[in-house]
């Protein structure tokens, strides 16, 4: 360990892009690619104005680096959407600050896989250590309460519990694909009165004249996806103060312009006519195993409209492409009834004060064991005609 150098980045443009790629392509996850973080970050939608300071740790062996932790001081706690309010009055109650508090995760992407990027010779373990006994001491110097690692990877979590980060269950939804041969083969595992509903559900988008087209990576002009920055705004502005609107139009450009940006999206287009001219639109991310749902928006209020764009029309293009699972976003118990099955996921954390400390960690417990039975009841109640599909290591 003697020759590593531990270096603080307050920019992803100070570790060159090969670097960092070299220890996080193996993931799989477009959210924690150089040129996704660094385009969060160029375009102004993570910055400190936004309450998002990079302060990105890397563990150095001469000019290579060998693990690296992406992480943002945070000055609130929007566009993470595990809720942590009830810390937030804890530390007032007991006269601390809460703010900012030092956070891992892909900004505002609720997306499992947060984790530490070590090279694959290096001892994991260690290195782990060694990171969160960093990440203490940076805490301690700069008088921070608390380190928050969100939407964990599982195959990392182990690791990290055992140098002595705090698990907090919370949830979230995910479709799986079981082998499913098309979209009415999907149907097949509802019961009948949902599968009716589902029918229901689509003729009324194509009764309105609407046909909803994907429009994938290379395809995509970049005129469509400066119009999703159009739905994406408007959808927002609809909630006024609460809208939630976290991405600039700048990064919506750099979509639009970086062709390795712009083959991992799929653009689902509402449209009478011409796909390039929609009506509605979602944005989806994917990998060659995976589809993450992002943000939609519409023109027009049309019944059922959000559950093909967002929903029916993205499981049926995984299905045509072998997608294995499909997470559609943070929220929304809706999403229960056309598929979706509540798993839990789990965030890690430090506190540096030792009463906080003790006091989250005796309430853990029996939170975590309430979330469990919590989404036992909600699965149990799913409209499949048996038990709801497997989610494998996913739902551990």
């Amino acid at each position: 360990m003697a020759e590593l150098t531990a270096r603080w980045h307050g920019s992803l443009a100070e570790i060159p892009e090969a670097h960092w790629q070299a220890l996080t392509a193996a993931s799989g996850l477009p959210f924690y690619s150089w040129r996704w973080l660094h385009a969060l970050e160029q375009s102004g939608s993570v910055a400190p104005r936004q309450g998002w300071q990079p302060v990105h740790l890397a563990l150095w062996r001469g000019e290579q680096p060998v693990a690296l932790a992406p992480l943002y001081l945070k000055g609130h706690s929007y566009g993470e959407f595990v809720f942590d309010q009830s810390f937030a009055q804890l530390a007032g109650q007991l006269g601390l600050r809460y703010y900012p508090k030092l956070l891992g995760m892909s900004p505002v992407s609720p997306v499992q896989g947060y984790r530490f990027h070590i090279a694959p010779a290096e001892d994991a373990a260690a290195l782990t250590a060694v990171m969160l006994q960093l990440i203490d001491e940076f805490c301690a110097e700069h008088q921070i309460l608390s380190c928050n690692f969100l939407y964990v990877d599982p195959a990392w979590q182990p690791l990290a519990e055992a140098a002595g980060c705090a698990t907090w269950l919370n949830q979230q939804s995910l479709w799986s694909n079981q082998g499913y041969a098309d979209f009415d083969a999907y149907l097949q595992s509802f019961n009948a009165n949902q599968r009716r509903n589902i029918k229901r559900e689509r003729r009324a988008v194509a009764a309105a004249g609407l046909t909803v087209t994907p429009v994938v990576g290379e395809d995509i002009p970049p005129a469509l996806v400066q119009r999703m920055h159009d739905f994406y705004e408007q959808h927002c502005s609809r909630w006024g103060p609460w809208g939630s609107k976290y991405l600039s139009e700048a990064f919506f450009d750099q979509l639009a312009e970086d062709p390795e940006l712009r083959r991992h999206l799929v653009l689902f287009s509402a449209h009478r006519g011409d796909p390039l001219d929609p009506v509605a639109m979602s944005l989806c991310v994917h990998s060659d195993t995976e589809l993450w749902g992002r943000y939609w928006g519409s023109h027009e209020e049309i019944d059922n409209l959000h559950f093909e764009v967002c929903y029916y029309a993205p499981i049926e293009w995984a299905i045509g492409r072998g997608i294995q699972r499909f997470d559609p976003g943070a929220g929304g118990s809706h999403k229960r009834r056309r598929g979706f099955v509540a798993r839990p996921h789990a965030s890690l954390h430090r506190w540096r004060h030792p009463r906080f400390d003790a006091i989250v960690r005796r309430w853990l417990p029996e939170a975590n064991a309430q979330q469990l039975e919590e989404i036992e009841a909600i699965n149990a109640e799913l409209p499949f005609t048996a038990s709801p599909p497997a989610l494998g290591d996913l739902a551990a």
